[in-house]
């Protein structure tokens, strides 16, 4: 059946889809009458005529339904030429947020190779946000993970929510097998549904009164953790132990479920061990760990401080619980990659480098998809 629905072309398109000079008019078609491949919604116009669209209706019966999905949504992102709307503040509020989908994160600079990374030793990369990929001598652990352009609420063609000014170091597909996820907290930039349904099936240590959000993904063995707890996890290459500690931040994932936990991490195993700080502010809890170390090197956040010092601490904290802990390394992390902050996109790692002007060599990597090798 046929489905009728009002449209109009701000770029000239006839109701057979054809440019002309003359049809400036609203007008009736169908989806079928239409051979342009636009994609018609009542009461709201958006004209497709993205290749990647195409692609998607071509490959729809080769494609499992949450990917044909995720393709159009794609293509209807890129496609959009203008939206019309019945002025309602719903409506025009679901055609910003169509119109705001065309946009697109540029590419990294850099592109970890950890097909190559040895694996007796402790190798790491920044995959942008507070999301690393690192082999810990044979067990690949990637931590909070968001792999794609952006993260926020789902709406059935996209995700509505911030759009990363960098995209990740490494698409879901170049990853390799994953042993073990590390989720922080709840907060949606650190625990993002799509990219936890995009990585297999690793076994997860997640922070207290989180594992909930899990069943939205086909990661069944988990381990959450209070403050003080840990885990010991096995893998086909051996064992990985997890242990909590305190930091300074909060875990709702909206509003009210201010039960959520929020973590730090100490990894250890064979002798060695590291943290990935999470989320924090400036936090005694770095201090608290200096007796459990030494420690390799600290993955900690430097950005989103303005006007969020409460919860994000600043390049000079970060750099300060860092030493308190007794790392040797620090590893930049949390920065740059989505607008959070309001202080500039490079002022976070200008401020971490004039802080360690006098030790330049500890600082692990700058820019995102740059990789870092512990050698003993």
């Amino acid at each position: 059946m046929e489905q009728k629905v009002l449209i109009r072309d701000a770029h000239k398109v006839d109701s057979l889809g054809r440019r002309t000079e003359e049809n400036r008019r609203f007008s009736v078609c169908s989806l079928r009458e239409n051979p342009a491949g636009d994609l018609l919604f009542p009461r709201v116009k958006v004209i497709l005529r993205s290749k990647m669209f195409q692609k998607g209706l071509a490959l729809k019966r080769e494609l499992s339904r949450r990917r044909f999905l995720h393709l159009t949504g794609i293509g209807l992102a890129s496609g959009v030429a203008a939206v019309e709307t019945s002025g309602t503040p719903a409506m025009r509020f679901v055609s910003q947020r169509m119109a705001d989908l065309a946009k697109s994160a540029m590419p990294a600079r850099h592109k970890p190779t950890p097909a190559d990374w040895d694996s007796n030793t402790i190798t790491a990369a920044w995959l942008g946000h507070a999301t690393v990929l690192m082999n810990f001598e044979g067990v690949n652990v990637i931590t909070d993970p968001v792999l794609f352009s952006r993260i926020g609420a789902y709406c059935g063609v996209g995700t509505i929510g911030p759009l990363r000014r960098q995209a990740c170091a490494l698409r879901p597909r170049e990853l390799p097998k994953i042993d073990l996820v590390l989720l922080s907290h709840a907060h949606l930039d650190h625990f993002d549904i799509p990219s936890l349904n995009a990585i297999g099936r690793p076994q997860v240590v997640t922070a207290k009164n989180t594992s909930d959000l899990l069943n939205d993904t086909p990661l069944r063995s988990y381990s959450e953790l209070s403050w003080g707890e840990s885990a010991q996890i096995k893998t086909t290459a051996g064992e990985i132990e997890i242990e909590a500690f305190q930091v300074q931040h909060w875990g709702a994932r909206w509003r009210h479920d201010t039960q959520r936990g929020y973590n730090g991490y100490i990894l250890k195993r064979n002798g060695k061990q590291v943290i990935f700080g999470g989320d924090t502010a400036l936090s005694s809890g770095f201090r608290g760990i200096r007796s459990k170390g030494p420690f390799e090197f600290a993955c900690m956040p430097i950005g989103a401080y303005n006007p969020f010092i409460y919860s994000h601490c600043n390049p000079e904290q970060a750099l300060q619980m860092a030493n308190e802990a007794g790392a040797k390394y620090i590893l930049p992390m949390h920065h740059y990659t989505f607008r959070f902050g309001r202080e500039d996109s490079a002022e976070p790692l200008e401020r971490l480098e004039a802080a360690m002007s006098a030790e330049p060599e500890r600082l692990g990597w700058k820019e995102a998809g740059e990789t870092f090798a512990f050698k003993a």
